[in-house]
């Protein structure tokens, strides 16, 4: 396509192509399915907010713990059960505790343990320290008590005991306590900040999922229920808690909604070593020797997090949404080709209407090469025959091509046109002219009378299917394809100064004469470079605009 071309495109406009069929079930089931799709995306876009833009939350959380418990004879005050940790919004409440008093630096027998057990200092490595250890050996194996020897190691002596802890926890009513749950949201896109705080707060509340799920201050063992758990066991050990603040925040002021909703769950795994403990150390002097009392804490450890989306109106996103959805409407279409196709399918054969319905629908455009197209004179359509040809042209089997309104080629719009000079490219066999006007021996395939023998397919064709008279009688064949007056007045039309005297006159008004008789009988459409003109007619023409010399060509087959 060269640059003409290109800039014509840009001035056309391509429409699909559409069917109606006149059916009231076909329209009743469309307009239900229509207003089905209609009604589903309302319901999509009420459901999930689509007529809203979204922002995620940023938020900070602050915690102050409460609660004084008395256990193992002394008072335990927030600062002994609060440890601080390093994890964001997390906060630790200890439940549990084994001490280990007195360690001072110096040198002691290891905690057996399958590494540390030995018989003799060969079994020992000085200066070795494993992972599971609690110093680093000196080499020496000694006694760990009567029935067990272990490597001697430097380290904080007395070592640690592997001791369980203790059952019922140390700190079990710590349940009792309570924790402020400060938490500040903002949605940057919005400008907008709030705080989990309700305007008329009564301080001494308690949350409760059902008579005060607002309240920010929450009662210990009321969490660990919401979360499925029981205190006292989970004291012993500790484990993981996540506090979950969900903002799912409706900015628009008609709608206004924005209200933390908590929700509790564990997160350590209950079935490969349960629980959550830390250690820590606290250090003194005592006869001017550095000693420390070696602390196993267990505890629950509380992470507080916080996951919300803020809402408000944009025309923008509701445009959107709604373009994007407009596309179901097609599955309107889709839904109703497959009950039309699965209908007829269940059938035994195709009904009439399906087949007009296929027919109507789809356009085959076919390879021009591999067909070609044929009309009678007694038939009121054109006939597609695919190549290649086993018999005559004539009782070929071929496909009803849709009939076209005629348009005969009036002396403005006729010219000649080098694809009719395909029927004269091939070689004949040479006959004499006016011999050919009538033929005593016409071939078996001729239904006219008229047409002339050939050995090619191809070129054994009649201008009828049954018998009967030869459109080359007929008086428009005289006047439309024949008339050298017509014909002259065509050429003048494009070649005002054309010499009508010239010798070559007679090959123009013989291609000329095939394109009318081309336009006559096959219609304006894209069949005229396929189209076979019958034997008769194409032996009157050239009879009647002869060659000076008697070698005519015949359809170009390729």
């Amino acid at each position: 396509m060269g640059v003409r071309g290109w800039l014509e495109g840009l001035t056309q406009y391509d429409s699909p192509k559409y069917i109606r069929v006149q059916s009231v079930t076909c329209g009743c089931v469309k307009g239900f399915l229509y207003i089905t799709v209609a009604l589903a995306i309302c319901f999509v876009i009420i459901t999930y907010r689509l007529y809203q833009e979204v922002d995620e939350v940023n938020s900070s959380v602050r915690t102050s713990m409460k609660g004084v418990a008395y256990a193992n004879n002394r008072i335990w005050d927030t600062a002994e059960y609060t440890i601080p940790m390093q994890a964001v919004n997390s906060f630790f409440v200890m439940t549990n505790i084994i001490k280990t008093e007195n360690q001072s630096e110096q040198t002691c027998p290891e905690y057996p343990f399958t590494k540390a057990i030995c018989s003799s200092d060969e079994s020992c490595e000085k200066g070795r320290a494993d992972i599971h250890s609690n110093g680093i050996q000196t080499g020496r194996c000694v006694n760990y008590n009567a029935t067990v020897k272990t490597c001697e190691v430097r380290a904080w002596c007395p070592v640690k005991s592997m001791e369980t802890p203790p059952e019922p926890a140390v700190l079990r009513s710590s349940e009792d306590f309570t924790v402020l749950i400060k938490n500040n949201i903002n949605f940057p896109k919005f400008n907008y900040t709030v705080l989990n705080f309700p305007p008329n707060l009564n301080i001494s509340c308690t949350y409760n999922k059902i008579t005060s799920p607002h309240c920010p201050i929450f009662r210990l063992g009321d969490i660990l229920q919401e979360a499925n758990q029981n205190f006292s066991e989970m004291a012993v050990k500790g484990g993981i808690i996540a506090i979950e603040i969900n903002w799912d925040c409706n900015l628009d002021s008609w709608f206004y909604d924005c209200s933390p909703k908590y929700d509790f769950h564990r997160l350590d795994d209950q079935k490969i070593k349960p629980g959550f403990h830390i250690r820590y150390a606290k250090y003194y002097e005592l006869h001017e020797k550095e000693r420390r009392t070696l602390f196993k804490v267990y505890g629950i450890r509380f992470d507080v997090l916080v996951f919300g989306t803020g809402r408000k109106f944009n025309s923008i996103e509701l445009i959107k949404n709604i373009g994007s959805m407009i596309s179901y409407f097609g599955l309107v279409v889709s839904a109703i080709e497959i009950a039309i196709f699965v209908v007829n399918c269940s059938s035994c054969s195709k009904s009439p209407f399906y087949k007009i319905y296929n027919r109507k629908k789809y356009e085959i455009v076919l390879n021009p090469r591999q067909v070609m197209y044929v009309s009678y004179v007694d038939e009121p359509h054109v006939t597609l025959i695919k190549k290649p040809l086993k018999t005559s042209l004539q009782h070929a089997q071929g496909s009803i091509v849709e009939s076209h309104p005629v348009i005969f080629c009036h002396a403005g719009s006729c010219c000649t046109n080098e694809s009719n000079k395909n029927h004269d490219n091939e070689e004949s066999e040479p006959m004499p002219l006016r011999q050919r006007a009538s033929s005593p021996d016409c071939p078996k395939w001729c239904c006219c009378g008229k047409c002339q023998p050939t050995q090619k397919y191809h070129e054994q064709l009649c201008c009828r299917r049954k018998k009967g008279q030869c459109i080359t009688t007929s008086h428009w064949f005289q006047q439309l394809v024949l008339s050298s007056h017509t014909l002259k007045k065509a050429l003048l039309y494009r070649q005002p100064f054309l010499d009508l005297k010239d010798g070559n006159i007679n090959n123009q008004l013989r291609h000329l004469a095939y394109k009318q008789y081309i336009l006559w009988r096959f219609g304006s459409f894209d069949l005229e470079d396929r189209a076979i003109i019958p034997s008769c007619c194409r032996w009157k023409i050239r009879d009647t605009y002869p060659k000076a010399v008697n070698n005519y060509t015949g359809f170009k087959m390729e």
